[in-house]
């Protein structure tokens, strides 16, 4: 998988100390992006599953969380399925930035992207609009994104927002 980086703690990437992969490559382009030399499909650096699950074990007594960000996640779903499930089984949650909207993913007929959807415990979804920018927004960079917890959306089969 092609990763633009990871950092091994963050506050800022979800709720509680968190393990955060940013992936490489990106469709979507917004304007005002915090990450764009991630963008490019072929940039970044190669990693294999195992070495980014090799690091979580290592990270995990300390972590709540991972959190899957960008690029764009959902191009590397497959991958980042088999990361996400070992994340679950060593106690951790997982949350997913996405420029794609829960919708859309859930049109999807894609099982790997419906298997990652199907392992994020928060989703925070939609393109990042620049004019939108609200930085007193938890977790998003803009008001059209939302903070969407997985579980609860799927269980009352509407969206229900995270923390609300």
């Amino acid at each position: 998988m092609r990763l633009s980086g990871i950092s091994p703690e963050s506050t800022v990437d979800g709720p509680g100390l968190r393990f955060v992969i940013f992936t490489q490559g990106c469709p979507h382009g917004c304007k005002g992006c915090h990450n764009p030399e991630s963008w490019p499909i072929d940039g970044g650096k190669e990693f294999t599953t195992k070495e980014i699950i090799r690091m979580l074990r290592k990270e995990a007594k300390t972590k709540k969380g991972i959190t899957l960000s960008g690029g764009e996640p959902f191009l590397q779903s497959a991958e980042l399925v088999e990361v996400a499930r070992a994340a679950r089984d060593l106690g951790l949650d997982v949350v997913c930035y996405t420029g794609y909207t829960y919708e859309e993913l859930m049109a999807e007929s894609d099982p790997d992207k419906l298997a990652l959807l199907d392992l994020c415990h928060i989703l925070i979804d939609g393109k990042y609009h620049h004019e939108q920018r609200d930085i007193s927004l938890r977790f998003c960079g803009s008001a059209n994104q939302r903070v969407i917890d997985v579980p609860e959306t799927k269980k009352q089969n509407k969206i229900v927002k995270f923390g609300v």
